[in-house]
């Protein structure tokens, strides 16, 4: 089913209209004002990729540019793209909060109990 968007010429407003078939004739009208003066718009559109291609569109170089490892902020961000990309595995409540104490410059529990260093510097190494 074809969603088709314009935008009102004579109030500004966007108009999408739903059509069961291409072939239906379309007449759209604005829905706030009822002007029929409206400018067809390019509609998003989303494509569909094979798993193969998003390992592959992964692992491109580009997506590491401004990457900083040990940059909370940097890792959530890139954690954040990853995690979009592969959908349901990187995401639930225990995730979204980790990324949020890391976007706020914290390095998780788990990396701080690991020997991690903390943002100061400082060693977290459990044998120090």
């Amino acid at each position: 089913m074809p969603i088709y968007e314009y935008r009102c010429n004579s109030c500004n407003k966007r108009v999408s209209v739903l059509t069961l078939r291409i072939s239906e004739a379309v007449d759209p009208v604005c829905d706030r004002c009822g002007s029929r003066d409206l400018s067809r718009l390019l509609s998003r559109f989303a494509t569909i990729k094979s798993d193969e291609a998003r390992l592959d569109a992964l692992a491109d170089p580009s997506n590491f540019s401004g990457f900083d490892e040990n940059d909370p902020k940097s890792m959530a961000r890139w954690m954040r793209k990853m995690g979009k990309e592969l959908g349901e595995e990187f995401s639930g409540e225990e995730f979204d909060q980790m990324l949020e104490e890391m976007e706020a410059g914290k390095l998780p529990d788990d990396a701080e109990g690991m020997g991690g260093d903390d943002l100061d510097g400082n060693s977290n190494d459990l044998d120090s």
